[in-house]
């Protein structure tokens, strides 16, 4: 027993059933140690490089349940929950036990008196009571493998509340269990239709409200296999079923509201199964709007806030962010339920040539391929479209067929284009017996092809026979309700499927041993401190990143024969550990051509410095590198996913063009090559009036070197900031001209 006997537990048990009327609150308590972690793979940073899955079968079909605080009197809180239990219990074949310290029985059951009298081993504890940890401990006793607490009060409040959830995640911890919630409700308990077949959408939601437009889909005809709303997380998380519902064959689709990760690298390792494994995930991230802005010495610091390191962390493993309720029951609906595209080209058919032209414009400023259909093909088209329709893609049909076999032909004949993998037509609004024929066809035609036909039927009524028996009665046909949404689905679509088929998981390839590099760069860190020009640069040097020629000195002097070694023109730079941005200040002189501009530079910067009283530890003279392509490369510390590398345009106007992309490490050369196709100033790299092709391999090189050190040293590199990296033309190299480093 941990910290109190059964008399003790079972005495508390009753008191806060009666004292608070079996309505959920929570209580404060004192706290406990956590218990070691399981030994698992771990990366040269120590982070773990797969999360076991958790086995959550007796979860969702449990063989027994334990009800504690259950209730049958009439107006009670707990007396409804009570009752959704024991017939949720009966669809799942679950043995159910209620526990009240004072009813005999509860709905004609046989009541227990405390969870020490259950009459066996429960696979599933769900606490009605207003403060779950004396109870969990007491769990702990009868080896229970789940249990679910509904008690509001904890994360959600405050200082207080979180520090009650951390004492309640502790004795989770020490005893064993897994624990849903707190702060969660009845939605796991759902009853989902039987009668749906095909691949199902398994939902994970933070607010249980925020998943019934998905839950809801089961009434189009959309099956639905698990809803798991995770309330709080203070143990069981998002990640937990992420990884637990893409090993599952009937989930074709996960769809998530998610308000706040617990751990980034729990998440990415669950992204990361999922990729694997080909299942799609679709995810609502709500927190757009927050600046995530941090103060920080670096520009990529500046560049990089919490939702954008959010959202490329989710695109780099293939998670599908949408942002509206609707977008995510139609993408995930269509995800779940489409077959494997066989090409990318879509095809707009439409009986208006407004609609088409319409649509298409949307369509192609979202991304997706409209393929001008060949000749042959536009004039098979034209045996049933008039010659005066345009057909090469919108097909404009000028009125679908009604009297005849026309209809069917010209959406086979599309279908048949080895250049089309989607069919779309936008019907946007009933038109009988027009729409009611075009819908049949587009169904038939449908249930006869392996690629995807999507419908869009606008009509704000919707109760046209043609859109609620024809179109939502098939199971091959995608059918929205707008335009937007059916495009965002379309591309999520084909892009999920372009991803998983060249994938690979980089927690594959991420280093697990220090580098040499790493040892040498070691000697260089001062904890706690910003590193000088000069020292960051021989960080730099030790992971392999080419810098220019350089001295520092300390003397005009030496400022000269310096000059002479490293060859005119030369820049002279002030270097300290305490400077960040020097143009600002005047600490840079470039394009020194002679021995007396040498000899004023050294008297003037030093002069500056003495004012500004910033320290020094000498002066740098440089090689001066001119020809090039200017970029930003850096490291910043992201509270949720740890190190982040970010690479964008770099120079004096960085933080003003504010063009960077960024990824979560481990990645590979593929991620690298894409965050640089990121960039809107990307044709830069491509050479651009008259300026050569840029060393993107080099770049591409940088980029993983500087991602290596993110990865070795962890928390204690607090930022890294490259500006400029001069990206010299092809076969040239890249030189970082500047940096800044912080150590943590």
């Amino acid at each position: 027993m941990l910290g109190s006997t059964h008399g003790t537990l079972t005495t508390d048990f009753r008191a806060r059933v009666e004292a608070c009327g079996e309505t959920p609150r929570t209580a404060v308590h004192s706290s406990a140690a956590p218990s070691a972690d399981d030994a698992i793979p771990v990366d040269v940073s120590g982070r773990p490089l797969h999360a076991d899955v958790p086995d959550l079968d007796r979860f969702f079909r449990p063989e027994s349940v334990a009800v504690i605080g259950a209730s049958d009197a009439e107006g009670r809180p707990n007396t409804g929950i009570t009752r959704q239990l024991i017939a949720w219990a009966d669809r799942v074949g679950a043995r159910i036990h209620p526990v009240h310290p004072s009813r005999p029985t509860v709905f004609g059951l046989a009541c227990h008196s405390s969870v020490a009298d259950l009459p066996e081993q429960v696979d599933l504890a769900v606490l009605l009571v207003s403060d779950p940890l004396p109870v969990i401990e007491e769990l702990a006793e009868t080896k229970v493998k789940f249990a679910v607490a509904f008690a509001s009060g904890f994360a959600e409040t405050g200082g207080a509340g979180a520090a009650a959830q951390e004492r309640l995640a502790a004795a989770v911890r020490r005893s064993g269990l897994r624990l849903l919630g707190p702060n969660t409700n009845l939605n796991a308990f759902e009853e989902f239709r039987d009668d749906l077949d095909g691949p199902a959408i398994a939902l994970i939601t933070q607010s249980g409200h925020q998943g019934r437009p998905v839950y809801t889909l089961q009434e189009l005809g959309v099956r639905l296999s698990h809803w798991a709303p995770t309330g709080n997380e203070a143990d069981l998380e998002t990640s937990d079923f992420i990884s637990y519902f893409a090993e599952q064959p009937e989930v074709g689709a996960i769809a998530c509201y998610v308000e706040g990760l617990k751990d980034g690298r729990s998440f990415l390792l669950a992204a990361d199964r999922a990729a694997r494994n080909g299942v799609p995930v679709v995810a609502v991230k709500v927190g757009r709007t927050e600046t995530g802005a941090r103060m920080a010495a670096s520009h990529t610091g500046k560049l990089t806030g919490a939702d954008t390191v959010v959202d490329a962390a989710m695109r780099q493993f293939g998670v599908i962010r949408v942002d509206g309720l609707d977008e995510l029951q139609d993408t995930a609906a269509l995800l779940a339920r489409a077959r494997r595209p066989r090409t990318d080209g879509v095809v707009v058919y439409s009986i208006s040539g407004g609609t088409g032209a319409h649509f298409s414009d949307l369509a192609t400023e979202a991304g997706l391929t409209l393929p001008t259909l060949s000749q042959a093909k536009q004039d098979e088209l034209h045996q049933w479209i008039p010659p005066y329709l345009n057909v090469a893609n919108p097909v404009d049909n000028g009125g679908h067929p009604v009297g005849d076999w026309r209809g069917r032909k010209i959406i086979d004949a599309i279908l048949a284009d080895p250049s089309v993998g989607v069919l779309i037509c936008p019907i946007t609004g009933p038109f009988p017996p027009m729409s009611d024929r075009l819908a049949q066809d587009l169904v038939d035609a449908a249930e006869q092809t392996d690629k995807l036909v999507c419908v869009i039927w606008g009509s704000p009524v919707g109760t046209e026979d043609a859109y609620r028996t024809t179109l939502l009665g098939s199971s091959r046909v995608a059918t929205f309700r707008t335009f937007g949404n059916c495009i965002t689905a379309v591309r999520a679509y084909l892009g999920h499927h372009r991803f998983t088929a060249r994938y690979r998981s980089p927690f594959e390839d991420a280093p697990r041993t220090p580098s040499p590099s790493y040892r040498k760069a070691q000697a260089l860190m001062r904890p706690g401190q910003q590193l000088s020009e000069h020292a960051a640069k021989q960080l730099l040097r030790a992971y392999g990143i080419r810098v220019p020629r350089e001295q520092l000195v300390t003397s005009a002097a030496a400022a000269v024969r310096a000059a002479g070694l490293v060859g005119y023109p030369v820049v002279m730079k002030a270097s300290g550990p305490q400077l960040g941005h020097k143009t600002e200040l005047g600490l840079v002189k470039i394009g020194l051509t002679s021995a007396s501009q040498i000899r004023d530079a050294y008297r003037e910067l030093t002069d500056i410095a003495r004012y500004e009283n910033v320290p020094l530890d000498g002066i740098l003279v440089c090689q001066m590198v001119e020809r090039g392509v200017e970029m930003v490369v850096g490291v910043t510390q992201d509270d949720l996913f740890g190190p982040t590398v970010t690479v964008g345009l770099g120079g004096v106007l960085v933080e003003v063009l504010h063009d960077a992309a960024v990824r979560v490490p481990p990645f590979g050369e593929d991620q690298a090559r894409a965050m640089l196709r990121e960039l809107r100033g990307h044709a830069l790299l491509e050479g651009v009036r008259g300026a050569p092709p840029a060393d993107v391999d080099a770049l591409v090189e940088v980029i993983l070197r500087v991602q290596r050190m993110a990865l070795e040293f962890g928390g204690e590199l607090a930022e890294l900031d490259i500006n400029p990296l001069m990206v010299l033309p092809r076969g040239q190299g890249a030189v970082a001209l500047d940096a800044l480093a912080i150590c943590r």
